[in-house]
């Protein structure tokens, strides 16, 4: 019987991805000045959260020095704390911060995953890459049967739902929403901080994704 525990074991155990394997354990014996004193994950990053939830979140990977180094989706970076942050704001998180993965933060109604598992360099996976990693994406939507609303963050997230539910035509820009059968897919910039620093992405922008979906839900 396939169960989140048994996707999230082999998530963890693979290492189909030779320089994806070769990058995220060479960023964690080569750590950055500020995280020294820590211990990397080094290792692929399972989704997380509600597994009952009627929200799904996308995004693209874990980040070298987040994700990669925390063990936890969206943990210890820009991008992550700018999601919880938006998260806690409508209601969906008990704390407004991710640090670590001992942070006690608890998801309200909301499963977050990736379409890749690996923190791949300079953030460019190769479609090779995307393409081995998508049958774990396809084996948790599966389990998480009381999905309402997916959320893609990014380009290669919503490319990467389109792909493997065979949705053609679709366009991507922030904000779109669109009905699929039984759920709606709501489109996001990444909440990046190229996309961030830029005004690509307001707060604003941002948060109206979030109250789109409280609507929906």
């Amino acid at each position: 019987m396939v169960t989140i525990n048994s996707i999230n074991r082999e998530i963890i155990d693979c290492v189909r991805c030779k320089r994806l394997v070769s990058y995220t354990r060479l960023v964690g014996k080569n750590k950055v000045r500020r995280y020294s004193n820590e211990e990397y994950w080094a290792k692929p990053v399972t989704g997380f959260g509600d597994t009952d939830a009627n929200l799904l979140i996308i995004g693209l990977a874990p980040g070298a020095h987040g994700a990669n180094r925390t063990g936890r989706l969206f943990t210890g970076d820009h991008s992550g704390q700018w999601l919880m942050k938006a998260l806690y704001e409508i209601g969906f998180s008990n704390i407004p911060s991710s640090i670590s993965a001992k942070d006690g933060l608890i998801l309200k109604n909301v499963f977050i995953t990736s379409c890749l598992r690996c923190a791949p360099p300079s953030n460019k996976p190769l479609n090779s890459e995307l393409v081995n990693c998508s049958n774990y994406l396809v084996k948790e939507l599966e389990i998480l049967k009381k999905v309402k609303v997916v959320i893609t963050l990014g380009h290669i997230a919503f490319q990467t739902y389109c792909k493997i539910n065979n949705l053609k035509k679709l366009q991507f820009y922030h904000l779109a929403k669109y009905r699929i059968n039984d759920k709606h897919l709501i489109v996001s910039y990444h909440p990046s901080r190229q996309n961030t620093n830029t005004y690509r992405l307001t707060w604003e922008m941002w948060l109206d994704v979030f109250k789109l979906t409280k609507s929906i839900l």
